[in-house]
């Protein structure tokens, strides 16, 4: 399908600056631009592109005074970034839904499939599973007995959802991950470990994305929740009975440990390790690496181990840089102290 610059201005409340007529198909990056694509400016890095670039339309924030005139024709908007994500939007939407039931799944006679469901072959969908209408499993997932999934989900690949686990509307579950295996719960004994049954659930509210190879573990007893929004990238590990607060978003490699209650807004960056049984405050921004041993309360931003205000943890880091040169500084003093008391 092809859009001219005036029908996407009109879609993103945008001005135009530029031939109203210019069509495109397709999008680009700014620096890979070609014809017939669009493009978006957001990041000053990029400003140089833009004046060279192929791309038939580039979307920029209104805002932005560039040096010199460009070939392309422009769309300027108050956030571009966020304009190119509502069009990518539109346009992954506007894609064919596959549906029907490949020959070669298995759904159970017991299960309760909705309208309008795609579920590939080799997939399995348990006794009493629910499944609402819109919903696509995409081969190799695994829906366990007693599962209940919501409306317009997509699951993809190699995913699987352990017995009885609850998916709202519109979730989104990303190539093999796993919902709902049991909860790292085990008793010292004298000869080793005893397991403590994980008897409780996972409960993934409306409009949540969880990335590729994340796993969600099932509670000791009620429900480990992930509320409404949350975004989790890939290769998160969430313990058994934690709560991730409403449009949390997390990025890769974080990692959770059991009873630990997150607010809502929070934004954690790569590798943030948590400790159990803590609890952290709405609108927390944890840098990346950050080690969290204890509670946090609500609006802040913190690096480092144990976390810490930014300005604070890179002056601590100037500081760490220099100890060698520190320690032997010292050890010189030390040396002329001890030799000023001989005397």
């Amino acid at each position: 399908m092809e859009f001219t610059a005036k029908q996407i201005a009109d879609f993103i409340g945008g001005k135009v600056e530029g031939d109203n007529n210019s069509t495109v198909n397709t999008f680009a990056k700014i620096e890979e631009g070609a014809k017939g694509a669009i493009s978006f400016l957001s990041n000053p890095k990029y400003t140089q592109y833009i004046y060279d670039t192929d791309s038939s339309i580039v979307l920029i924030n209104e805002d932005v005074v560039l040096e010199k005139p460009v070939s392309t024709t422009l769309i300027r908007v108050k956030n571009a970034y966020e304009c190119i994500a509502k069009l990518l939007h539109l346009y992954e939407t506007s894609k064919p839904k596959r549906t029907g039931i490949d020959t070669l799944a298995f759904v159970s006679p017991k299960a309760i499939v909705g309208d309008d469901v795609y579920i590939g072959a080799f997939a399995y969908i348990g006794d009493n599973v629910t499944i609402g209408d819109g919903t696509q499993i995409y081969p190799h997932t695994v829906i366990e007995d007693g599962a209940e999934i919501g409306e317009r989900c997509v699951i993809h690949p190699n995913v699987t959802v352990y017995h009885g686990c609850k998916l709202g509307n519109n979730v989104t579950i990303h190539a093999g991950s796993v919902i709902g295996a049991d909860g790292f719960g085990f008793a010292p004994n004298d000869e080793g470990y005893d397991k403590i049954p994980q008897i409780g659930i996972v409960t993934i509210e409306d409009n949540v994305e969880i990335g590729a190879n994340t796993c969600i573990d099932r509670s000791t007893m009620g429900s480990t929740i992930i509320r409404k929004g949350v975004k989790l990238d890939n290769l998160i590990q969430v313990a058994h009975n934690c709560e991730i607060g409403e449009n949390t978003v997390m990025s890769a490699q974080v990692g959770i440990a059991g009873s630990t209650k997150i607010g809502s807004w929070c934004m954690f960056g790569g590798q943030v390790g948590l400790a159990g049984h803590i609890q952290i405050g709405d609108k927390v921004f944890l840098g990346a690496q950050s080690g969290v041993p204890g509670n946090i309360k609500s609006d802040q931003t913190l690096i480092g181990t144990p976390p810490m205000e930014p300005k604070a943890y890179f002056k601590s880091q100037a500081i760490f840089r220099k100890l060698p040169e520190l320690y032997k500084q010292i050890n010189e003093l030390q040396k002329q102290v001890d030799e000023l008391k001989k005397k």
